[in-house]
């Protein structure tokens, strides 16, 4: 089973489970899992050939998906999620394919489309990152320099590096994810699945371009209860931008 991060006590309220994106991890969503922890149970995961979770030849939406099912079922009931990129992909698939668990949807900054770009290229890039005798993050982050020019997205893909292993380790399937990209980017076939009736949140970077207009007619024609929103001045990593305003739009979904 995936590797979870726990954070609160379990309470009344459903809990609250996060699918990070690409290249992601549990970890990163720490300060806003314990800020949303308040009230409620928040499971973070660790998806699958990433961080503290299992390798695995297969890496698509539906595997992932029923990944995501594993965990819930250990709940004993359904729960809200949440999912950022990938991550929001996988918890579509999720309400797609079973939405019996799933009581709320919540997807950060992707739609249920397929997209033409590729991260290929930072796995290139991690790949090709020297670790002879590694041991400070800073000079990590110097040699990445050499191929990423953008500081931070070098400081978000070295979370993944583990410095404290001898000799250092990425803790990512370099392997399935290359492999398998056109199918991270893409978006499966759900023709033969029943929309999502239940509620559902898309909430979108106002500087981000992977939530277009005509992105709208995909999601509405799968989650038809859904309601879209953006947050000014954030990008792609929403809630690393803009954490506060990510944080009370989640909370006032949640809590009406």
């Amino acid at each position: 089973m995936l590797n979870i991060i726990r954070h609160g006590a379990s309470s009344d309220a459903r809990p609250l489970l996060i699918a990070h994106g690409l290249f992601g991890s549990a970890r990163n969503w720490g300060a806003i899992a314990k800020r949303l922890s308040d009230t409620r149970e928040v499971l973070a995961v660790d998806m699958r050939n990433h961080a503290g979770s299992f390798h695995d030849p297969l890496h698509d939406y539906p595997a992932m998906a029923q990944d995501l099912a594993q965990v819930i079922a250990g709940e004993g009931r359904a729960v809200d999620v949440l999912g950022h990129s990938m991550g929001g992909k996988a918890v579509m698939m999720l309400a797609l394919s079973r939405p019996e668990l799933v009581n709320r949807l919540i997807v950060a900054d992707i739609a249920p489309v397929a997209y033409p770009h590729s991260q290929s290229h930072l796995i290139a890039a991690m790949r090709g990152l020297d670790l002879t005798g590694l041991s400070a993050r800073s000079e990590a982050d110097r040699r990445l320099a050499q191929s990423i020019d953008d500081a931070p997205v070098r400081a978000f893909l070295l979370q993944s590096l583990d410095l404290k292993a001898s000799p250092p380790v990425w803790r990512l399937n370099f392997e399935a994810l290359e492999r398998q990209m056109d199918l991270i980017t893409g978006w499966p076939d759900v023709s033969a699945l029943p929309p999502f009736e239940g509620p559902a949140l898309f909430l979108a970077g106002g500087l981000s371009d992977y939530v277009q207009a005509d992105a709208r007619g995909a999601i509405k024609a799968l989650f038809p209860a859904a309601y879209i929103a953006r947050i000014p001045g954030a990008g792609h990593w929403l809630h690393a931008e803009k954490p506060r305003e990510f944080e009370a739009a989640i909370r006032t979904f949640l809590d009406n």
